[in-house]
């Protein structure tokens, strides 16, 4: 059977565009629900931080299919993917690259690390030391790395996706602030239910699924471009501010109690990421405007790694999850705004 064509870039009118990116996205997730079962908040996630040009930090035990996810996305998209094993004695040269010397004819050459793909994952990340995570830190921000004073662009678009192991802590190191502002959600992934694992064994013991590709990178290029196209209405933006503010300072918007148990808030990374996760998520959904559950609904995700809780807040048993539950109470998002102003696009 004959793949059908592949899309490379959408086309310029905007009823094609949207009737187009719909239907891609749509494609998109049905392959690669193929082959994985279940997860659909992780597989949601992953799509908003593709669209969004972010990074993912995963949590979750091992088996999740975190690996197989990225993969068979790769697979869909044609795009390159690469795993990196981090460990106690991994260099930062494993990963962005570094200079060779040839010499028979006394001349320096590069090496590429495996930072140089489209999907990488970075797997169990927490194992490496911190000189090994400052390695990610221009790539991740920039796609950038720069060896012996030259830049070299990584390809795009550029995903790095990390894991880390919830349970086993021991041979591990905390990741540095700055590099965990640098990952645009951190998502956690439970176990799968009753049904869902039994129909993960059924087609692991089944004929391995061919993954059909359905678009190139290009496509995925073209989606992301429709996605900063998506209307975001200003008090939605305040909302975002107004959110990443009460984590600052969340005496000045009524939670005086949380002012202690917060050693440090969000950076405006932050508010970014609620601005450029809402637009992705108001596209998977099939509408052209956001609305504030679109913002919502990331907020856990965009927070809960970005906040530092004070010794007072651990030991009386507050989580990151817990605090920022009190802080969307406090903080109300504004009303629908604008439906009846901007155009849709058939749902997904």
């Amino acid at each position: 059977m004959h793949a059908p064509p592949l899309p490379e870039m959408a086309p310029d009118t905007d009823t094609d565009t949207d009737t187009d990116t719909a239907s891609l996205m749509e494609q998109i997730l049905y392959e690669v629900k193929r082959v994985v079962v279940g997860q659909d908040r992780f597989l949601e996630r992953v799509m908003v931080a593709l669209l969004a040009q972010g990074h993912l930090l995963v949590e979750g035990v091992p088996g999740l299919a975190k690996t197989l996810t990225v993969k068979t996305l790769a697979q869909t998209l044609q795009g390159q993917f690469k795993r990196i094993q981090f460990t106690p004695d991994l260099m930062p040269a494993d990963l962005v690259g570094t200079r060779l010397f040839n010499p028979r004819n006394g001349e320096f050459s590069t090496a590429l690390g495996p930072v140089f793909t489209h999907l990488l994952l970075a797997d169990e990340i927490n194992r490496a030391p911190a000189k090994v995570q400052s390695a990610l830190l221009e790539v991740m921000q920039e796609r950038q790395v720069t060896l012996a004073g030259e830049t070299h662009r990584v390809p795009s678009p550029f995903l790095v996706m990390a894991t880390q192991n919830p349970i086993e802590t021991e041979g591990t190191y905390p990741l540095p602030e700055a590099q965990l502002d640098r990952f645009m959600m951190k998502v956690h992934i439970g176990y799968p239910s009753d049904e869902e694992e039994l129909a993960i064994v059924q087609r692991v013991i089944a004929p391995p699924v061919i993954v059909q590709p359905v678009a190139r990178m290009e496509a995925l290029v073209a989606l992301q471009a429709a996605c900063r196209q998506v209307y975001l209405d200003p008090a939605l933006l305040q909302y975002a501010v107004r959110l990443v503010s009460a984590t600052r300072q969340p005496a000045r918007h009524g939670l005086p109690e949380l002012q202690a148990w917060l050693s440090a808030g969000a950076s405006p990374r932050a508010t970014i990421a609620l601005a450029e996760g809402a637009r992705a998520l108001a596209l998977m959904r099939g509408r052209r405007y956001a609305l504030p559950e679109d913002l919502t609904d990331l907020v856990p995700e965009v927070l809960r790694h970005r906040l530092t809780l004070s010794y007072e807040a651990l030991a009386e048993g507050h989580s990151p999850d817990s605090l920022i539950s009190r802080l969307m109470g406090r903080v109300s998002p504004p009303p629908r705004v604008l439906q009846h102003d901007a155009p849709t696009v058939s749902s997904l």
